[in-house]
């Protein structure tokens, strides 16, 4: 799964990064928690914008907003395409995820060890994104959720699950959800090379804490 990531980037890094005129403000982050607003990046009339949705899916057919939210903050790339909750988004509402990088927990003997996951090269990962918007009384509300499937050789020992990254050359082709072409392929593991991944201080176990020291390292990462 993915249940927190950072994005520290700047707005004119991430507008020239994914080719958006314009990016909405935002402070940058270490520690990003569902419930969260995060950056998604979509398709809109032949171009792409960026927008602030909360983290965690709130299906459009749902009578409440609580239906979803933290619970569906990840979507499992087997079975977004059949699921309810995702399947009408895989289809229609894909966006992208900028994110600096990811935590994930390994377990060990002594209690869970966070770990960060950044980019080898490059600032930023593109995640696998849906996007819904579902409509209450106090009007529309954007909610997002992270496609995730198996982890790949490099993460495996770590944990057995992470965010679908989306290469450069295939942003378009996920955005673009007029085209008649499935992107099934596009749900699997990352090349393990463009990952660099190290153990962090277990002060990001909480959520209120959010500062740069969270993603240094406890050791030289390899």
């Amino acid at each position: 799964m993915c249940g927190r990531f950072a994005l520290h980037a700047s707005p004119e890094v991430i507008a020239l990064e994914f080719a958006l005129a314009a990016v909405p403000a935002f402070a940058p982050r270490y520690n990003i928690a569902p419930g969260s607003d995060i950056l998604a990046v979509r398709a809109r009339d032949g171009a792409r914008e960026a927008v602030l949705v909360r983290w965690g899916l709130v299906p459009a057919w749902a009578k409440d907003a609580r239906v979803g939210g933290a619970r569906m903050i990840n979507a499992r790339a087997e079975t977004v395409a059949e699921k309810p909750a995702f399947r009408a988004a895989y289809r229609r509402r894909r966006c992208l995820v900028p994110a600096s990088g990811f935590f994930e927990w390994q377990a060990r003997p002594g209690g869970k060890q966070p770990w960060y996951i950044r980019p080898r090269t490059g600032e930023l990962f593109a995640f696998a994104g849906l996007w819904e918007r579902w409509s209450g009384p106090e009007g529309p509300l954007e909610t997002c959720a992270i496609v995730v499937t198996q982890a790949n050789e490099a993460l495996a020992p770590v944990h057995d699950r992470m965010p679908v990254i989306v290469a450069p050359e295939h942003w378009q082709r996920w955005l673009d959800c007029s085209a008649p072409a499935g992107v099934d392929d596009l749900l699997r593991p990352c090349d393990p090379a463009l990952l660099v991944l190290y153990p962090v201080g277990r002060a990001v176990n909480d959520a209120r804490r959010d500062e740069p020291s969270l993603v240094r390292p406890l050791a030289a990462p390899a």
